[in-house]
């Protein structure tokens, strides 16, 4: 993990334009309002050894929380947000993207206001679907959490 490219590159989105459409970019995915950035990816086929992916995602969270633990100084320490709480409550009201894909992917995330852009920062490990490989998310977004 290159945890100062990672940085940067949350840096770098607090102040990107949304764009106007949801697609793909050469970081992830993005909407009106938001970027998700897929920091690190297992490349992991779905059907390859349990043990391997239990190892990719146990890396992973600890990449996560080498974030955490830069970040925090600088926006505050939080405690993590369960995403599976957002999730269920999908089914009786309206939670806007990206908290849904995010919700839908991983189980908790670091939350952060970030201070004088007017957006939130999430970073998550999205190790929830067994189809998919693993990835280390980062989110930047001017919709607040639900």
């Amino acid at each position: 993990m290159n945890i100062a490219r990672h940085i940067a590159l949350i840096d770098e989105l607090c102040f990107r334009p949304f764009p106007a459409e949801r697609g793909s970019s050469e970081i992830g995915v993005e909407g009106p309002g938001y970027h998700i950035a897929v920091l690190e990816s297992s490349q992991v086929a779905a059907d390859s050894d349990c043990g391997v992916r239990a190892t990719t995602v146990e890396q992973y969270e600890k990449d996560r929380d080498a974030l955490y633990e830069l970040l925090a100084p600088r926006w505050g320490h939080t405690a993590p947000m369960n995403l599976q709480t957002t999730l269920l409550r999908t089914d009786r009201e309206e939670i806007p993207e990206p908290w849904v894909m995010l919700s839908a992917d991983a189980g908790l995330a670091y939350v952060w206001e970030a201070e004088g852009t007017g957006r939130w920062v999430a970073v998550a490990v999205a190790d929830l679907n067994p189809s998919d490989e693993v990835r280390l998310l980062a989110v930047v977004t001017e919709i607040d959490p639900p």
